[in-house]
């Protein structure tokens, strides 16, 4: 035993040696390597930012982030539906690949993501807010998340698995737990996903700002009246503010007799349970306020009058929704300064997808035309992204794992299907960039119909394949609202078939084998 002495005490003081060079090299690394906080809203609309030329509502916050950084101009979705969305972005996968392609499906936590990635190499890492995968997260230090969609008022929240609640509205109460994180873990290196509810339906603003906009006039988009001519898949949706939107859950009104969409069966309880969340005095101030609207509402006795004012109901409580995250965005930002944190955080706002503000008659997401498949995409960086860029490659929500991992120096996994933005970002061009954008969407609720495509920014082309078979094709630089489907006229037979090849191409490089259903019979 005597003999073994020596060594093991040999053995004691290399381990020694070796957790002490281990945790200099940590913390020289720490002080080099970026901080991340990535805050994404739900379905914030690039028409509702300023910085994407907004006439309907100011985000000086959000801005900010793009002035002092870069804003990504063409920024889309893989799939343009909340989970899928989330699920892309935590593995910088496809839907096909990382087996998320639906709001039904679990998430398989097992598999490799992005927090998992950067928590091996030294980041502490955190989500607070809207989880909205169903599974329990992996990778994190530290989650609090709110089940399912969560609520606006006085949130209920999973915490480490442990039930708990908090007063407040949830914008609100999202930045509290995130910047209490942020305040345990200033030396870093951090990667915190600040994950707000809003604006997501039925759109319930923050008492401050329940008279915001009163009586202003939205103006109607130019294709608010589509009448879907030639586009089956357009013909059978059921998210149109004229018919699928709720008088009770989305506008607000205490009508008991107004009807009821089959759409929108579970709507009036929903409603009613989500009121009941506010206290008694904050109920007071609520039912002052949309009494005015029932007053209003009572005096419309025609289809379109009704019309107008659902739209305008929608756009008011949808843009008050945005008014504070676009505060808590500035709150973030300005912990940072106070904090001498702001010169190596890496900053990014963005939505799981874009959404529909009235274009096409419609609210929500899901189709591949302009306005849900593209999304608003912001990102500072002061230590290593120059100011005032307007970035106009094409990006996706594909590239913002394989981005972060560049910029935290740390190889980006072979199987991701992603690209570094940060080549973009520092030289403002890539060689080999991508000049096509591959799509597909795969939920059937409110009538939607699963279709993938391709986006070539001259045209569009889409196929439906379940439960229709139809394809569109636009060309963008005559049709910017995609309101004139070519793909049966003669003239552009050529350019189809080209697209059919070049979409295949990107089916076969993402490996999406879609099967026989979904190429059809044209």
């Amino acid at each position: 035993m005597d003999r073994l002495l020596p060594v093991l005490l040999l053995h004691a003081l290399t381990a020694l040696c070796s957790c002490f060079t281990s945790t200099v090299f940590a913390q020289q690394a720490g002080t080099a390597r970026p901080n991340i906080i990535f805050i994404m809203a739900d379905d914030h609309a690039y028409q509702a930012v300023s910085a994407y030329g907004s006439r309907l509502i100011q985000t000086p916050n959000i801005d900010r982030i793009g002035r002092e950084g870069a804003i990504m101009k063409n920024g889309f979705v893989t799939n343009s539906v909340c989970s899928p969305s989330r699920a892309v972005i935590l593995t910088g996968k496809y839907s096909h690949v990382n087996g998320l392609r639906d709001n039904g499906t679990y998430f398989n936590g097992a598999q490799q993501t992005l927090p998992k990635i950067l928590r091996a190499n030294g980041y502490h890492t955190a989500i607070v807010g809207k989880w909205h995968l169903w599974s329990e997260p992996t990778g994190f230090d530290h989650w609090n998340i709110l089940p399912a969609q969560g609520h606006y008022y006085n949130p209920p929240f999973i915490k480490m698995g442990k039930d708990t609640a908090y007063k407040g509205y949830v914008t609100d109460v999202i930045t509290d737990l995130a910047l209490q994180w942020i305040d345990q873990h200033k030396k870093g290196p951090f990667f915190l996903m600040l994950h707000h509810k809003a604006p997501h339906r039925n759109f319930m603003p923050p008492l401050k700002y329940l008279h915001k906009y009163d009586n202003t006039a939205f103006p109607l988009p130019h294709n608010f009246y589509d009448d879907y001519r030639n586009r089956p898949a357009l013909q059978r949706q059921q998210i149109t503010v004229a018919h699928d939107l709720d008088i009770r859950y989305d506008s607000k009104i205490p009508c008991d007799t107004c009807a009821v969409t089959k759409i929108n069966d579970w709507a009036p309880a929903e409603y009613q349970r989500e009121i009941e969340r506010l206290t008694a005095a904050e109920r007071r101030q609520w039912d002052s306020v949309y009494q005015l609207e029932y007053e209003q509402f009572k005096k419309i006795h025609d289809s379109a009058s009704l019309v107008k004012f659902q739209f305008r109901r929608y756009m008011e409580d949808y843009l008050r929704c945005i008014l504070s995250v676009d505060d808590n965005v500035g709150r973030v930002l300005d912990y940072l300064d106070k904090h001498g944190l702001a010169e190596n955080t890496i900053v990014i706002y963005t939505s799981d997808q874009g959404f529909y503000l009235g274009e096409h008659g419609l609210y929500d997401k899901r189709f591949m035309y302009d306005e849900s498949f593209r999304t608003p995409m912001v990102i500072r960086y002061p230590a290593k992204i120059r100011p005032k860029q307007q970035v106009n490659a094409f990006t996706l929500n594909l590239d913002i794992a394989p981005t972060l991992l560049d910029y935290a120096g740390i190889s980006i996994p072979a199987d991701m299907q992603g690209a570094s933005m940060q080549p973009l970002l520092q030289k403002g061009k890539a060689p080999g960039w991508r000049k096509e954008i591959y799509y597909h969407y795969y939920e059937l609720s409110f009538g939607l119909t699963r279709h993938y495509g391709i986006y070539t920014g001259r045209y569009k082309l889409m196929h439906f394949y379940n439960p229709i078979n139809a394809w569109e094709l636009y060309d963008l630089k005559k049709d910017k609202q995609e309101m004139n489907n070519l793909y049966d006229n003669p003239k552009y037979a050529k350019i189809v078939q080209q697209l059919k090849t070049r979409l295949r191409r990107l089916q076969q490089h993402y490996k999406d084998d879609i099967g026989t259903e979904g190429y059809g019979r044209r």
